[in-house]
């Protein structure tokens, strides 16, 4: 399989630069290790551990040892999340060596659940957080065929819809029962009813209590269990926007999958046609929109804005000193209404855009312009 060259490669490369240890975490399988491996073919020499290996972690019977004996090697950990008690360890070593660059981790788990880290390693780390494909890492795509298979890679460059399929049942399957039982508490097969649900409400306002409600358990474990698919990247959840305009803004949060062919899969759609004919149809649009603006600008803060009165953006994004709202349109012909100038007058961004598959940029008026998916780009420019 050819290597797609991923947009975070350079951040990587300047963390490492400037850090004694530079962590690459996302969602299983988008990319990650694929990554790192390119990496260490230009860079100088290193040793490489996926700690989901019994042979990998047998070599880390005694860390100090065996990180003391390749101190001169970039160090590259995968699943890092599995072995917490090496940071310690990890930072009394980088404190020894001085300079930066010394490890590489990877893992599948947030940064904040990943807590011994940023206990042990404050000062010392770089984040960097790895999505499944952007549209802009693939040169030429077909819209159409990101929306129902996704961006991991492993289901977008499959030979068919297939084999793209097949591959999410698995990863669905393997998240559940065997990466969920390395967190406590938690049952699968609610999980995946759950997760089933959250297909099905994607794009919309989470309901914890009717979700509880239909579970036959309680609001505290559907919150526990969306945390839980929210800090291993399956999950988004997007906060309300907020303003001091005195306006009646809905305070509940909208929850989005991670990956659009995930999404596709928990809800039995197999092939563009059959999304294109279901009622999610929109809301994986939405869905694929958010991601893209999510690997664009990692440290943006992202909101939507919403009032009892009807006034809606989909997404509010602030990045630095600019604020740029973003309507999300299935269609290509794009079109808003009276509740989206209502928000814009509100919320009044820098920038409004439609996001729709359209094939270029054009303004729709003198207040909203329309772009494409790779035009998401350029909104900040």
């Amino acid at each position: 399989m050819a290597y797609i060259k991923r947009r975070l490669e350079e951040s990587v490369r300047r963390a490492l630069e400037r850090n004694p240890v530079a962590a690459v975490i996302g969602p299983r399988q988008c990319g990650k290790s694929t990554l790192v491996k390119h990496l260490r073919e230009d860079t100088v020499p290193s040793v490489y551990l996926d700690l989901e290996r019994p042979s990998d972690l047998a070599k880390l019977s005694d860390p100090e040892l065996f990180f003391s004996r390749h101190k001169d090697k970039l160090i590259c950990i995968d699943e890092i999340q599995r072995r917490g008690d090496l940071f310690p360890v990890i930072r009394s070593l980088c404190d020894d060596w001085g300079g930066n660059g010394h490890f590489l981790v990877l893992g599948s788990a947030s940064r904040d659940l990943i807590r011994q880290s940023s206990e042990s390693l404050a000062g010392r780390i770089r984040y960097e957080r790895l999505t499944p494909f952007l549209i802009s890492e693939l040169d030429g795509a077909d819209w159409t065929k990101c929306l129902s298979r996704g961006g991991f890679p492993r289901a977008y460059l499959a030979s068919d819809d297939d084999e793209s399929n097949e591959w999410h049942e698995s990863f669905i399957q393997t998240f559940l029962e065997r990466d969920l039982l390395f967190w406590r508490d938690f049952v699968p097969e609610t999980m995946r009813r759950l997760w089933k649900m959250l297909a099905h409400e994607n794009a919309q306002m989470i309901n914890y209590s009717r979700l509880a409600a239909s579970l036959g358990v309680s609001d505290m474990t559907i919150r526990r269990y969306v945390d839980l698919l929210k800090e291993t990247f399956m999950v988004d959840v997007v906060p309300p926007y907020i303003s001091n305009l005195g306006k009646r803004l809905v305070k509940t949060p909208k929850v989005y999958l991670c990956d659009t062919g995930l999404t596709c899969a928990l809800l039995g759609l197999k092939s563009f046609d059959e999304l294109y004919a279901h009622p999610a149809f929109g809301g994986c649009w939405e869905q694929m929109v958010l991601a893209n603006v999510r690997g664009l600008y990692p440290d943006a803060d992202v909101s939507f804005y919403r009032t009892s009165a009807g006034a809606e953006m989909d997404f509010v994004v602030k990045k630095g000193q600019r604020t740029v709202a973003l309507e999300c349109k299935a269609s290509s012909a794009p079109s808003v209404g009276r509740g989206t100038y209502s928000a814009l007058d509100a919320i009044r961004p820098d920038a409004a855009y439609v996001v729709a598959p359209v094939e270029e940029t054009y303004a729709l008026n003198d207040r909203i312009t329309a772009i494409p998916l790779s035009g998401l780009g350029d909104i900040f420019a």
